[in-house]
């Protein structure tokens, strides 16, 4: 690969061989890429602010309440009863990762990730505003404290401080709600002070995180980027410098021709690298594939009139043999396995309902004959509601004449509950004509049918023999 400078392999870009932090500039990327993140970026955050307003009778569209476990996804409400279809889904979405990064590498982190979206495409964007190119940063950080640089410092802090305030309130409301976040924003502080405080300690967090650790999270803390080491292979697509054509590099020089590959070694792809990496290196730990690089190696390309793609998404194979890979078995391996657990959680979902009945027969106990003539079985009802609605159940004979008695209160389920109850079904003697009779129990739910249950009842056969 030419002049391969390979210290890359045993430090961080981020890091002098001191051991001290190098702070990253990186120039403002343009180009195709930047300009479908931009748009891709407003359609996130738009999404991330908007979703907690919508609502579906009365719920929100989606909700991660972790601390009281209830969850709403796309209006479905899950709870701790859906424990196994929570736990498969993130199977299932785990197994995806893996199947998405072995085919695409680390794309969900460039395109998709919150610390890129807001780092790249927020934050970064109001500090070039104020304070200028990567050049004037640098400047402006050397000069001492003037009036110059505390105006630009101050108003950039006091918008990053408000920014993650913000942010960590929308954090909030897809947890408890937008209702109850306004509540909480409406009431005295002093009602919430202990949410206050929690919520001021996440602000602070992304503020620093915004502020001065930056690319570190992506390099240092997210095992995102470990991960991505044992997960990508040789066919795994990634934004790959194609060595072949580039190499060797050198000036570019109109006048003078020679046997320099198509890099002039301008270091606009160093420049752009919000993680400070040289691409040309070959796939690094640091990369988030942002594709900053390509745009900046494009637009070079252009000027100095040869073909892009220098610096792509391609897979090590495609650059190294110079031709376009098949799928792979690990990917097809992944993808039946995917293809298995997304079949496992979409039965499971379609076959949900948001009540589950089940009406026993009180085991170990016999009939009860009452001297009005009358016999009696006691039963077990147990009504598990899924949702985050209050119902008031009441339980009917359907296809036999009798009367049910439930014992205790009333049958009401709040949300997420499960109601236990016991109750008595008497029936006529005359009704009983063999020693099981099958009954059938229809269960109402605010007056709507919602299930019948078919159980059986005991009688005396003796007693309905001697009748004949």
């Amino acid at each position: 690969m030419g002049k391969e400078n390979s210290s890359y392999r045993d430090s961080l870009a981020t890091v002098t061989s001191e051991g001290k932090r190098k702070f990253i500039y990186p120039k403002k990327p343009k180009g195709k890429f930047y300009n479908l993140r931009n748009f891709l970026s407003l359609f996130l955050i738009l999404f991330m602010v908007g979703v907690p307003f919508i609502k579906i009778n009365g719920h929100p569209l989606m909700l991660f309440n972790i601390l009281e476990r209830k969850f709403i996804i796309f209006g479905l409400a899950f709870g701790p009863h859906d424990f196994h279809l929570l736990g498969l889904s993130m199977i299932t979405f785990v197994v995806f990762i893996i199947l998405f990064t072995v085919s695409y590498g680390r794309i969900f982190c460039g395109w998709l990730c919150p610390q890129t979206v807001f780092l790249e495409m927020v934050f970064r964007k109001i500090e070039y505003f104020l304070e200028g190119t990567p050049k004037e940063q640098q400047k402006l950080n050397k000069l001492p404290w003037n009036f110059n640089k505390i105006r630009k410092r101050g108003l950039k802090y006091i918008l990053y401080f408000a920014l993650s305030f913000i942010i960590a309130n929308v954090l909030l409301s897809w947890i408890i709600g937008v209702d109850q976040l306004l509540v909480i924003i409406t009431d005295p502080p002093n009602q919430h002070l202990t949410g206050l405080i929690i919520m001021l300690i996440i602000s602070l967090v992304l503020y620093f995180n915004f502020v001065r650790f930056r690319e570190q999270t992506c390099t240092l803390v997210c095992p995102y980027g470990r991960l991505q080491g044992v997960l990508l292979g040789n066919e795994s697509i990634v934004i790959a410098y194609d060595y072949n054509r580039g190499e060797p590099r050198g000036k570019f020089n109109k006048k003078v021709g020679s046997d320099l590959g198509d890099c002039i070694d301008c270091k606009q792809c160093i420049d752009v690298c919000p993680t400070g990496i040289d691409i040309r290196n070959g796939t690094q730990l640091e990369c988030v594939n942002c594709t900053a690089c390509i745009d900046a190696c494009n637009f070079v390309m252009e000027k100095v009139d040869r073909p892009k793609g220098l610096i792509r998404y391609a897979s090590q194979t495609e650059i190294k043999e110079g031709k376009k890979t098949g799928i792979s078995t690990r990917i097809i391996g992944y993808t039946v396995v995917l293809t298995i657990l997304i079949a496992l959680v979409t039965t499971l979902l379609l076959n949900r309902t948001d009540v589950e009945l089940s009406i026993l027969r009180t085991p170990g106990i016999m009939h009860q004959e009452h001297p009005d003539g009358r016999y009696s079985n006691i039963y077990d009802v147990k009504i598990i509601n899924k949702t985050f609605d209050t119902f008031h159940a009441t339980l009917k004979l359907e296809n036999i004449e009798g009367e049910i008695k439930v014992l205790g209160d009333k049958l009401v389920i709040g949300e997420q509950e499960v109601k236990e109850a016991k109750f008595f079904v008497f029936l006529e003697r005359e009704q009983i004509k063999q020693l099981n009779t099958i009954i059938e129990i229809g269960v109402y739910l605010d007056g709507e049918k919602s299930d019948v249950i078919r159980t059986s009842f005991l009688g005396r056969i003796k007693d309905a023999k001697k009748e004949k």
